[in-house]
């Protein structure tokens, strides 16, 4: 019997046997077939804590965002938890600020304050808290300045790793250092299981970029610098091999998860970082970019919600694992929609 012609066109992949849309021609084809797909467990939400009771600081470049007391700080952290996400990122908002950063590992600081009401209110919530200094800085540095006003790496490290271990104490369960600085993989590591925490594991900001889209989380958390800026110590954004360098030297050191930042602007080092390292791979989908789709969408230009999905998915689609987003509740809510 002969063959028909679109029948042996099938073979070679030739038109019109082989049909791209087929598998476009429904709503349940597409779902089948899907690749990559965000699911609610794999995102992080950032929170800003602040000091006080009943305090709610709405912050006009995060549509949505406010830095919060720990008491509704845990109110939001419970509906985040009930909506599936995968945890919370932790940074602390103050106004006790010096040369040295005492407040950033001071027992009662109000990150310290903020674990330790999650603990009680979400026991089962996943808790990530960010350990840098800039906050705590009266310069807004990420580390420690020498006589010459430059970041001092090495003395910075002590600092670092005593954070951590406060932060630990107050039964955090991921760390997350961003400061930048060499070697505080390995000082971090070491401080906390000398501490006996070493259940706590270690996400290290490993390539994070000086970036421009870090504009609107400087005013949510005060910590933008008094003078000069980050690029002596975050990377510069043309260097995609160097971010693979910083990985495995973070690995080295004992990190247990590491982190591309940005995400949706450097997708190319997410897909560099996840072939160098079988480590869970964090990226960031910091502030700027959430806030970009936001305005658009204020001014009608584009679809919010399908902009932020199109760009989470994206995310996941280059290899992160995890992906830390101020949209964490609503893409959530979104994907249990679409199920």
């Amino acid at each position: 019997m002969e063959v028909p012609t679109a029948q042996a066109g099938a073979q070679t992949g030739v038109f019109p046997a082989v049909r791209h849309r087929r598998l476009r021609r429904s709503e349940g084809i597409r779902r089948l077939v899907r690749e990559a797909v965000p699911r609610p467990s794999q995102l992080v939400l950032p929170m800003f804590a602040v000091e006080g009771v009943g305090v709610r600081q709405p912050v006009d470049a995060l549509p949505g965002v406010a830095r919060l007391s720990p008491d509704l700080l845990v109110e939001e952290a419970r509906t985040a938890y009930e909506a599936g996400i995968g945890g919370v990122l932790l940074f602390g908002v103050t106004d006790q600020k010096d040369a040295v950063a005492s407040s950033a590992h001071a027992e009662d600081g109000v990150v310290q304050q903020a674990v330790r009401a999650l603990r009680v209110a979400v026991p089962d919530l996943v808790v990530i808290t960010d350990v840098c200094l800039c906050a705590y800085t009266d310069h807004g540095h990420c580390g420690l300045l020498d006589d010459d006003g430059d970041v001092a790496n090495d003395p910075s490290l002590e600092v670092l790793a005593r954070t951590a271990v406060s932060h630990a104490d107050a039964g955090a369960d991921v760390v997350a250092p961003s400061d930048m600085m060499d070697g505080r993989v390995a000082a971090i590591r070491q401080a906390l299981d000398d501490a006996g925490h070493e259940g706590v594991a270690i996400m290290s900001y490993s390539a994070k970029y000086a970036s421009a889209f870090y504009g609107p989380f400087r005013e949510a958390a005060g910590s933008a610098p008094g003078h000069g800026d980050r690029r002596g110590y975050q990377m510069d954004p043309p260097n995609a091999r160097e971010a693979v360098r910083e990985v495995r030297e973070d690995v080295a050191e004992g990190a247990d998860m590491v982190m591309v930042k940005p995400a949706a602007t450097y997708l190319d080092v997410i897909r560099d970082v996840r072939a160098a390292t079988d480590l869970p791979l964090a990226a960031y989908h910091v502030s700027g970019e959430y806030a970009m789709i936001h305005a658009a969408a204020e001014r009608g230009w584009l679809d919010a919600r399908r902009a932020m999905m199109e760009t989470l998915t994206a995310i996941v689609r280059a290899g992160a694992d995890i992906v830390i987003t101020y949209a964490a509740v609503d893409a959530a809510r979104w994907i249990e929609e679409e199920r």
